[in-house]
Formats: C-alpha cells, sequence, structure tokens
C-alpha cells in the first residue's frame, strides 16, 4: 500500500507539470451505424463488440468528438442527426467509459464550414445583438443539459471552421476591406459563445476552429484578431486534409512549419489537429487542390502511410498535444438488409475516408491492413487507428502488460490512467481495464 501511494503521489505530481495528449476521432455516426447493425472486425480478425471501447482498449484512444446540430432534418441529410437528445447519449457514453469528450457547436441546422455560414433557420432574420444572445442563451441549454446527465465536455469548440464567419455573419481572415465584413458583430457571437462555455464548464478547454493551416499569414491574422479582441479561448484547433492542404514536409507547402510558426506566434495557446483523413479508394472528383497520390496513394496502404508520417510529424512538436481523426468508423451505410431505402440509409455518398472496408461480408466489415500481424509486427504496423495511441505513448503489444495491476507505471487517477514513458507522463482512458 505504501508503494502503492508513493506511486501515485509521484505520478500525480509528474502530471501537474505535463500537458495532456489527445488523440481520437469524430465518432457523430457511430450510434446509427449500431442501430444499423454494422459489425466491425478488428487487426486479428475478430468481432468487436463495442466499436467505442474497442478504440480505447486496443488502439490507446482517450479522445471522441461529437457534432450537435440546432434543429437538425436527417431526411435532408441522414447524416446529420446530432441534436441534442442524441448528443447527450452518446456523450453519457464516452463520460461513461473515462474517454474525454469533445463537443463540436455547428450553432446550425446543418453542415457549417468555410463557404458555409448559414445561421439556424429559427434565427434568421434577428439583429446581430439577437443573434450573439441566441448563441449564448443555446450554448447555455446544450451545456445545462450535458451536466445534468453526467455529459460534461472537456473540449468545446465553439464553431465548426469558422474562419469566413458564422451564423450568417461574414468576416475576412485577410483584412477588414472585403465588402459586408462585419468583425465587431463577429467578435460578439464569439464572445458569447465562449463566455458561456466558461461560465457552464469552467474545466473544458475552448476550441476556435479553422480550416487553412497551409495559409500562415491569414491564420495569423484571424486568431491575432480574435485576442486582441479578448475572444477567451485556449486551443488553436485545425484542420488537415492533404487534397485541400498540402504536405507534411515540402517546399511548396509544409504542415510542420506552418505549426510551428503558430507556436512562435501563439506561445500560450496550445495547437490540435480536430479534423484529418484520407481515401484508401476512389480519390476525390472535386475540389481537390493538391494531389498527393505520389506520397499517399489513394489505397489502404496509402491511408495508413498518410496517418503514420502525420502522428510521426507531430510528435516532436511540443505544443502540439491534439490529434482526431474524422470518421473513423465510416462502414458504408449499416448492414441491415434494407439498406438501400431511407430507413437504412446512414449516409447520403460514401466518403472512402474512415478505417474499415465499406463493403460487408456477412462477418462484418474487415479493418484496412496493410499486411498480416506476424512475430516482428504489430497491429500498429498494419492498421491506422492502432497506430495513432502512439500520439500519446501508448503501444498495442503492451496492453496486457498496462493491465496488469502490478505494473508499476500505470495508476488510476481522477478516471484515467496515466502512463509513464520515456520520462513523460500520458493519460489514456482506464476503459476496459482493470485497476
Amino acid at each position: 500500500m505504501k508503494k502503492t501511494l508513493s506511486i501515485l503521489c509521484a505520478l500525480v505530481c509528474i502530471t501537474l507539470h505535463a500537458q495532456t495528449r489527445y488523440v481520437g476521432g469524430d465518432i457523430s455516426m457511430l450510434p446509427k451505424y449500431e442501430q444499423h447493425n454494422s459489425a466491425y472486425k478488428d487487426a486479428y480478425g475478430k468481432n468487436i463488440d463495442n466499436l467505442l471501447t474497442w478504440f480505447i482498449s486496443d488502439c490507446g484512444w482517450n479522445t471522441f468528438r461529437v457534432r450537435i446540430f440546432v434543429n437538425p432534418d436527417p431526411s435532408k441529410d441522414p447524416s446529420v442527426c446530432q441534436n441534442l437528445t442524441y448528443v447527450t447519449a452518446l456523450g453519457q457514453r464516452i463520460k461513461a467509459a473515462g474517454a474525454y469528450f469533445m463537443l463540436d457547436f455547428h450553432y446550425s441546422d446543418t453542415w457549417v464550414d468555410a463557404t458555409h455560414i448559414q445561421a439556424p433557420v429559427a434565427w434568421q432574420g434577428s439583429s446581430n445583438e439577437q443573434m450573439a444572445q441566441h448563441i449564448a442563451d443555446y450554448t447555455r441549454e446544450v451545456l445545462t443539459a450535458l451536466n445534468n446527465a453526467n455529459a460534461t465536455p472537456d473540449l468545446v469548440q465553439v464553431g465548426n471552421e469558422i474562419m469566413y464567419g458564422l451564423c450568417g455573419i461574414k468576416v475576412s481572415p485577410y483584412d477588414n476591406a472585403a465588402t459586408n465584413d462585419n468583425w465587431p458583430a463577429y467578435i460578439a457571437l464569439l464572445q458569447a459563445g465562449c463566455n458561456t462555455v466558461r461560465e457552464l464548464c469552467p474545466n473544458a478547454q475552448i476550441i476556435i476552429h479553422t480550416d487553412r493551416p497551409n495559409e500562415t499569414d491569414n491564420t495569423q491574422y484571424y486568431y491575432n484578431r480574435l485576442i486582441s479582441n479578448n475572444v477567451d479561448f485556449d486551443i488553436i484547433g485545425l484542420s488537415y486534409y492533404p487534397f485541400w492542404h498540402g504536405y507534411l514536409n515540402t517546399t511548396s507547402t509544409n504542415l510542420v512549419n506552418s505549426l510551428n510558426t503558430y507556436a512562435t506566434a501563439f506561445p500560450t495557446k496550445r495547437l490540435h489537429i480536430v479534423e484529418c483523413a484520407y481515401n484508401f479508394q476512389y480519390w476525390p472528383s472535386t475540389g481537390v487542390k493538391y494531389n498527393t497520390q505520389s506520397i499517399w496513394p489513394c489505397t489502404k496502404a496509402g491511408q495508413y502511410n498518410f496517418v503514420k508520417d502525420l502522428v510521426d510529424a507531430l510528435l516532436p512538436l511540443e505544443n502540439v498535444d491534439g490529434l482526431s481523426y474524422w470518421f473513423p468508423e465510416e462502414a458504408g451505410n449499416g448492414d441491415d438488409t434494407n439498406w438501400n431505402t431511407s430507413s437504412g440509409t446512414v449516409i447520403p455518398s460514401w466518403l472512402n475516408r474512415g478505417f474499415w472496408d465499406e463493403n460487408t461480408s456477412s462477418t462484418g466489415h474487415s479493418i484496412n491492413r496493410t499486411g498480416s500481424i506476424s512475430s516482428d509486427k504489430t497491429a500498429a504496423d498494419v492498421c491506422a487507428p492502432y497506430y495513432m495511441g502512439k500520439f500519446i505513448g501508448f503501444e498495442p503489444q503492451g496492453l496486457e502488460e498496462t493491465s496488469n495491476p502490478s505494473f508499476s507505471n500505470k495508476i488510476i487517477h481522477d478516471g484515467h490512467l496515466l502512463i509513464l514513458r520515456n520520462n513523460r507522463t500520458y493519460t489514456i482512458t482506464a476503459a476496459e481495464l482493470n485497476p
């Protein structure tokens, strides 16, 4: 007992000085896949009973992102179904599993991104002041419900890819000269959202999410504008899709250089890649700016190497402590016999960016692999989701060791599993382990 207490004190003290790293994915469609009987198989060909806890126990993921819409209409787009009831239930599962819950406010009835900044229908026609009040009231409603349901988020995105505007209010990250720019009203929206998050979830970290990591001048201008106007946030969240944003390490585009630029420019802010993904078949046919197939072919092996290269590139960057894969659970349209009817459709079209074969057999969806596991290859050597765990120091082949209560470098603290590796403390979940 005395030795255990000593280990606990040592690890807790180290943790106070260590920055938690977050790794995981946006699993906003997982309940829909479960509803439509999707069956997933792991790297060993075994059935996965619960994909959420499998990501935790087998891959070391510790963070899950979920989007939320104000009044979504799944009849228009079945993937836009995440209302408060849906998100509360999924948030409860994430928290009960011991993982971190990242909530992504879209502040819209449907998708918001760099080219779509529409307000919810019910808010349209409001004055600038009324729109800010809508943001505050809605944020309060959602967070109060989640707090009461034991689903308090640990990280909160106030908007999704909002570099060019939010709720119909337009801004330009380049300067304040663009037609119809309204920085004062836009800043008021962000202040309304961030201040409400800080009030209702004082321990949560607030993310402001943009989508141009390669445009360092514009991105710096944008975040400097927020900081100079006292927008209260903790994390610069970035999307990174190579076919839109370029390469990791080249002279023309360089994500690593961009991240180092942001780390220098904003030393008090953390950096997260809150969205990334890569196609394993069917290269995107529209909107492609960079053809990265010479480095990462549009194959299962290409997808794996993209993930591996990204993790390896981010690991040495001290200010980057978050990596989230977008839509890792994608597996076609579910496995109901009526999958081709409106009641059986999970997504309107396949994106082919998840980690499972879209086509199912009688035994379920096979995980994307680059080869077989052997005496010299682990699951992390052949499957991308396993490799992602390395971002927080998780090794799949060490799962048996770390789940042993006598393992001296393991301790449970505040519902999370702390692992000491290479003189650094990392946090992974305690779900499905036996403390």
